[in-house]
């Protein structure tokens, strides 16, 4: 009796994890997570209701699949289901940041991590601003895609490690995102990483714009050169910044837009990790367009044209993509336009005359 008791006591009490936003990303997490952990996924009336019906199926990434049924996917639509929680990962888009800490503020338990796995450059701090001081806040990164491809259903189409900032109070997380068979690293210096990321996100915007599958849109110089276009300008608002984006991939920042420009035969030499993508995988923005909701787009190329005008440097790429995206999302789904990488190239460059 004492001996069982004794190895009861050495038995680490599986984790407890909300996921406040479960979109594509949070459902990849959590669903993950969900055989190692306590999870309760927390989003949309709608999608909630889905999952109820359909369960959870995750696919792709190099790893098998994941399938769980509705009973075992533990849902709710507020904050309040936090309230308990070892870690809190935090997967809303960006604009909603700042309502979404202030909702799960009241229901936080002390000693409680909230990690942020969001697009952008400032979505820990606001949350850290909301929540104040007594509650750790964490910055992480997704570096793939996901993608919802049925109801209940998401798959990976890209690779990537994932990445929490490297602080003591990430290790059970990273512990158990490792057991689950999910690539993860800590590191010293997230607000690199973040800049990182955001250059690569600088695609969504030539990628939504394209109406073409990310592997087929990057396959085509003429959508890359709009990339570079956008990426040398954010390098050199960063460096009016003193700032530095990190290497998240084989190629260092500074050099992608020298990469980009190269021809297509050369590129897919050069750059085959780019390339190494599902034939089907698209951008959280293209989702967001499909579904009509409002994009990313101010945290993405919006956040370029804000740091360079602080410099007094201009930014006319950026802040003509942020005209094209808000065009799309006014027109709606079925009547954005599609735009050829020759056509978007050259309106691109004529905001540079």
């Amino acid at each position: 009796m004492t001996e069982r008791m004794e190895r009861t006591e050495r038995t680490p009490a599986r984790l407890k994890v909300a996921v406040l936003g479960a979109g594509s990303i949070g459902c990849h997490l959590g669903g993950s997570l969900a055989p190692y952990a306590d999870v309760t996924l927390i989003g949309r009336r709608a999608a909630m209701d889905t999952l109820g019906t359909h369960g959870l199926t995750l696919t792709g990434g190099g790893r098998p699949s994941v399938r769980l049924g509705p009973a075992a996917v533990h849902t709710a639509r507020t904050p309040a289901a936090a309230a308990g929680a070892d870690y809190v990962l935090v997967t809303v888009k960006s604009p909603a940041t700042r309502d979404a800490a202030r909702d799960l503020a009241a229901h936080l338990t002390p000693g409680t991590v909230v990690v942020s796995f969001q697009n952008g450059l400032h979505n820990p701090q606001v949350i850290s601003s909301v929540l104040g001081p007594g509650h750790t806040v964490l910055a992480g990164m997704v570096p793939y895609n996901v993608l919802g491809t049925a109801p209940g259903a998401y798959h990976q189409g890209s690779g990537g490690a994932l990445m929490i900032e490297d602080r003591p109070e990430a290790a059970a997380l990273v512990r158990a995102l490792a057991q689950a068979g999910l690539r993860v690293q800590t590191c010293p210096d997230m607000p690199a990483v973040q800049r990182a990321k955001l250059l690569m996100n600088l695609n969504n915007a030539v990628n939504v714009l394209s109406g073409l599958p990310l592997r087929e849109e990057l396959g085509q110089r003429a959508f890359r050169v709009c990339l570079a276009l956008s990426q040398a300008e954010a390098l050199a608002a960063f460096r009016a910044e003193g700032l530095r984006p990190g290497r998240i991939g084989a190629i260092p920042a500074r050099l992608m837009p020298r990469l980009l420009r190269l021809p297509d035969p050369v590129f897919r030499r050069l750059a085959a990790s780019a390339l190494a993508i599902d034939a089907h995988a698209r951008t959280s923005m293209w989702e967001d367009l499909r579904r009509g909701r409002r994009t990313e787009i101010d945290s993405l190329q919006g956040e370029i044209v804000a740091t360079a005008a602080r410099h007094g440097l201009p930014a006319p790429v950026n802040a003509h993509l942020v005209t094209l995206v808000r065009e799309a999302e006014e027109a709606g789904p079925e009547h954005a336009r599609t735009w050829t990488g020759p056509e978007l190239l050259a309106e691109l460059r004529a905001q540079r005359a």
